[in-house]
């Protein structure tokens, strides 16, 4: 029987300017003509996988860092927001000044000046890691603008951090949910994300070994972040990549190259899920 790979995206499938490997897309291609069933595992909502991620051909998707999990198109499980959840953080962001986008598997929704914010984030960003510059637009080009942030199919949220302060007073402020930051690691994080409470990745696999009637046993984490550490925690084996947080490097069984050094076909192949002639 083959393994169940659980493939996190940014990061670990593509770098943070959206650029994907061929040599990923090969080893995905490859791992699943040998047997194995691969799933993306990624904090992001469907509205925000690519129809370039989907088109490599995977067996599903853990996404919204757990809050939804789908195999071969149909919906094993998800849990969002409440509508008065979602209130409460619109007002509570718009209140501390924090830009935010609403994740919904129906869409990405902006606040009036993400826009804004966003660019000079991004701007920020090629600045210090030597990247092609990107707008918003660019980098979320499924975004919408203008509409009422007052929802009731958000899965999670994700809002621009003024400052590590933003993230704690709101993790504070709402102790009942899921919190958590991306975009760098520890205090140097540029958002915090808030979802519902008891969700995580951890929980997402359990869920879905269940629908599969899947050992634990076969299942191999790929990673680079510490929002990885309960996929770690709930698989066999796991993998991190070269650019990865400290904490998920000492709690990986394997570390391997960054996306851009080819990581995680290198991780494929030394783990024997995939040959070289392969790629």
């Amino acid at each position: 029987m083959g393994k169940i790979l659980f493939v996190d995206i940014g990061g670990t499938l593509i770098d943070y300017s959206n650029k994907l490997p061929h040599s990923a897309v090969a080893a995905v291609r490859a791992a699943r003509a040998n047997g194995h069933k691969v799933y993306l595992s990624t904090g992001r909502s469907i509205a925000e996988v690519t129809q370039e991620l989907w088109n490599i051909g995977v067996d599903g998707l853990i996404g919204a860092q757990g809050a939804y999990v789908e195999s071969q198109q149909q919906v094993v499980y998800h849990r969002g927001l409440s509508g008065e959840e979602t209130r409460q953080i619109v007002d509570w962001l718009q209140a501390r000044g924090c830009e935010f986008y609403l994740e919904s598997n129906n869409g990405l929704y902006a606040s009036p000046r993400y826009e804004k914010e966003g660019d000079a984030l991004l701007q920020r960003l090629a600045d210090e890691k030597g990247l092609d510059l990107m707008t918003t637009r660019d980098f979320y080009p499924n975004m919408i603008w203008n509409e009422n942030l007052y929802r009731h199919d958000v899965n999670k949220i994700s809002y621009i951090l003024n400052s590590y302060e933003d993230f704690e007073e709101t993790r504070s402020h709402f102790p009942k949910l899921e919190h958590s930051t991306w975009g760098n690691f520890g205090e140097d994080a540029l958002f915090g994300a808030i979802g519902v409470g008891g969700v995580s990745k951890h929980e997402a696999v359990n869920r879905l070994l269940k629908f599969l009637n899947a050992k634990r046993e076969s299942t191999i984490a790929f990673g680079d972040s510490n929002r990885d550490l309960t996929l770690f925690e709930v698989s066999a084996y796991g993998v991190a990549m070269g650019e990865s947080s400290e904490a998920l490097k000492e709690a990986a069984d394997l570390v391997t190259d960054n996306v851009a050094e080819n990581g995680l076909a290198k991780a494929f192949v030394e783990l024997g899920l995939v040959r070289e002639d392969q790629l």
